[in-house]
């Protein structure tokens, strides 16, 4: 194959269409514009989602909710997903591998919520005071 003898598929291609040109040609007069308005004139063209003046649906439709950026970022973890860990040696990286946390996340936190009885040993993640007295309990620490 030759970079200069590639051509597009048969057919696929259509010459373009010159309006305006008389009668004959079947898009004569008008041009395909219809009669008079806005979109018949020369440069007459206006914004996605103007209606004329009247205000737009996007700006009498009212605001609602909030998406937080630092979500993206950010993760709780249960205590009884430290309880499931195959390790007992739990930072950021062994629960992104662990598929408990998205790899996007930068920040974990664990959360006082189920139950733990294996001893963990945590390092480099934030830890609710509940969740560290619950873990100290099971024989684990917290660093």
């Amino acid at each position: 194959m030759k970079l200069n003898t590639i051509q597009p598929a048969e057919g696929s291609k259509r010459p373009r269409l010159r309006v305006g040109r008389g009668i004959g040609s079947g898009i004569g007069k008008t041009a395909g514009r219809g009669h008079k308005g806005q979109k018949a004139r020369a440069g007459g063209f206006h914004k996605v989602g103007f209606e004329g003046g009247q205000m737009p649906l996007h700006r009498r439709l009212p605001k609602r909710g909030f998406k937080s950026l630092s979500a993206l970022t950010k993760a709780e973890v249960r205590l009884s997903d430290l309880e499931k860990m195959p390790v007992t040696e739990i930072d950021l990286l062994t629960l992104k591998q662990a598929g408990v946390v998205s790899t996007l996340i930068t920040d974990v936190r664990v959360i006082k919520s189920g139950e733990i009885k294996k001893a963990v040993k945590l390092t480099g993640v934030t830890v609710t005071q509940g969740a560290k007295a619950a873990i100290e309990a099971a024989g684990g620490s917290v660093a």
